[in-house]
């Protein structure tokens, strides 16, 4: 009998069934089990069991750090082998630090860009190995660029509301880097959460008559909160309410709390390949950059994070006009005049793109939808010079995503030069680089810096 047709389970209480039948399912899969898999059998009869030995060693390891190891966690370090792009914090309050890049050619695009990373994670996923770095690519190519770091709160900071996440983020930030610059105008860019920070922050300059923001570009950012996937599992009332009630007694949510949930969602990839290859094989997970940083999770303050989650998950509010207030003033995506470059990718697991693609009926710009490859994050990190995928590009507004598919045209490659190409004509005139701080914002310590240190 499917779950689907057992009697008095509303729409919700199916989707966390058929979850969790799933869950049990893979976990039950005769790849996981030692008798049942035949390259552990090989290695164990190879080994005279010693694979076994090790994989408990590796297990006992594991529940001491509540967690398990995805990847050789002493192969990477920002600032070390990752984060390597020259810059400077030249600014830093009690939740950000800014961080300038310097310039890699001698003329640069007068207007800059501004990125603001989510705060679930450490921004240097935009700043990898030199090689997969999205912010090396963009200041090689004249873009004189500005990123934010979270600080990874700890009980403290459990005040923080979201309104502070607005001001002291990208707020205060965009103001730093007019100064800087002397540009009136930002071009500013939202990675997942940070895309719908930014959406919220349009919104609210536009309403104050600031037109700082030149264009908006977002990357698997959620606005409509109607389809989220296998996400809505762990989002409701009761659970919300349990989540809260943790984050009063220790004045936060811990990172591991939502590396669980994430792994929960994609479990053969990021729980039982590892199970096998930790436990069953006695094998150390090799050294992977991207699972290193997905490792790399940051705390979620109590106040911004449970008024995200109700405002978001569970009521749906910022799709509706003046529901989410911020320093007074009504949110509305309508507002949002700005040319608008949004990519989803297909097989976001945390993003579905058709929610991604919802971004045309809500705001007022234009809009420019890409739909890459991979998922949330590989599908983003995707070089041109890997030379692989491809993705699909439209303009055209349509009445859904499968019609805005049907019109969509495919390109070879990395969508990071269709970006190029549309970010340049908004960029300004080529000019000197201005210099890496001001007398009223000088350096402070050299990228990238140390709030991404924090664990």
């Amino acid at each position: 009998k499917s779950a689907e047709g057992i009697e008095r389970l509303d729409e919700h209480q199916q989707h966390k069934l058929l979850f969790y039948l799933r869950q049990f399912l893979d976990a039950i899969s005769p790849t996981n089990w030692m008798f049942t898999n035949p390259q552990v059998i090989h290695e164990t009869i190879s080994t005279g069991g010693h694979n076994m030995v090790k994989g408990m060693d590796h297990l006992l390891r594991d529940i001491k750090s509540g967690q398990i190891k995805m990847t050789d966690t002493d192969a990477f370090a920002p600032g070390r082998n990752l984060a390597l792009t020259p810059g400077q914090v030249i600014y830093r309050n009690k939740l950000i630090e800014l961080i300038q890049y310097a310039p890699a050619t001698e003329k640069v695009y007068t207007i800059p860009l501004l990125f603001i990373p989510p705060w679930i994670n450490k921004y240097y996923i935009l700043d990898m190995q030199p090689q997969n770095s999205f912010i090396k690519f963009l200041v090689d190519s004249g873009f004189t660029v500005f990123i934010i770091s979270w600080k990874n709160p700890d009980a403290l900071m459990e005040e923080i509301t979201f309104e502070d996440y607005m001001t002291l983020g990208p707020l205060t930030a965009l103001d730093v880097v007019k100064e800087i610059t002397g540009s009136q105008k930002v071009n500013i860019v939202g990675y997942c959460i940070g895309g719908t920070l930014l959406a919220m922050a349009l919104s609210y300059l536009t309403a104050l008559g600031d037109k700082t923001a030149n264009s908006a570009t977002f990357f698997v950012s959620l606005l409509d909160f109607r389809e989220v996937g296998d996400t809505a599992v762990f989002i409701d009332e009761p659970q919300l309410t349990y989540m809260e009630g943790q984050m009063m007694e220790r004045g936060y949510l811990d990172s591991r709390s939502m590396a669980s949930m994430f792994n929960m969602l994609r479990a053969n990839d990021l729980i039982w390949s590892n199970v096998v290859n930790n436990y069953l094989l006695g094998k150390e997970p090799p050294a992977f950059d991207l699972l290193y940083w997905n490792n790399d999770g940051t705390r979620m303050t109590r106040e911004a994070h449970s008024f995200y989650l109700r405002n978001t998950y569970l009521e749906n509010n910022l799709i509706k006009p003046g529901k989410i207030v911020l320093k007074d003033v009504p949110i509305d995506l309508k507002r949002i005049r700005q040319d608008v470059y949004a990519v989803g990718t297909q097989q976001d697991h945390i993003v579905p793109w058709r929610a991604a693609w919802q971004i045309f009926q809500l705001v007022s710009g234009k809009v420019r939808f890409v739909l890459g490859g991979s998922g949330h994050i590989a599908g983003i990190i995707n070089p041109p010079s890997k030379g692989k995928g491809g993705y699909w590009v439209s303009d055209k507004p349509a009445a859904s995503a499968e019609e805005w598919m049907e019109g969509a045209k495919y390109q070879q490659g990395s969508w990071w030069t269709n970006w190029l190409e549309w970010l340049k004509p908004r960029s300004g005139d080529l000019k000197e680089p201005p210099s890496l701080g001001t007398k009223a914002h000088p350096p402070i310590t050299p990228a990238p810096g140390t709030y991404v240190l924090e664990k």
